[in-house]
């Protein structure tokens, strides 16, 4: 599996250009096949910072992901938007996905 986290702090003035951009993308990567989780969370300590955690099954459904039309459209909207250059972690694992986590567990 293919991690990918995604620090992007966005501009206070185009935040609903931002929700907007970020709400589309985020359903049409949802939508590849080789894509196991694609979310956006925002910060809780600065609203104007968003974290994208991306999961692709392999490098090859990465590959395919970077092809797409909406990528490109992603690419070429997000430098308007973003007020400093976003900060990547990118992890190849051999985990496919999250598991149960062993230290909670609802009552």
């Amino acid at each position: 599996m293919i991690l990918i986290n995604i620090v992007m702090p966005i501009r206070p003035e185009k935040m609903d250009d931002w929700l907007a951009l970020a709400d589309s993308y985020a359903k049409d990567v949802n939508s590849e096949e080789g894509c196991l989780f694609f979310k956006f969370s925002r910060s809780l300590t600065d609203e104007n910072e968003f974290v994208c955690i991306e999961g692709f099954r392999d490098a090859d459904a990465g590959a395919t992901h970077v092809a797409q039309p909406y990528v490109k459209n992603f690419f070429d909207r997000a430098p308007d938007l973003v007020s400093a250059q976003p900060q990547i972690l990118y992890i190849d694992t051999p985990h496919d996905g999250f598991g149960p986590m062993g230290e909670i567990q609802p009552r």
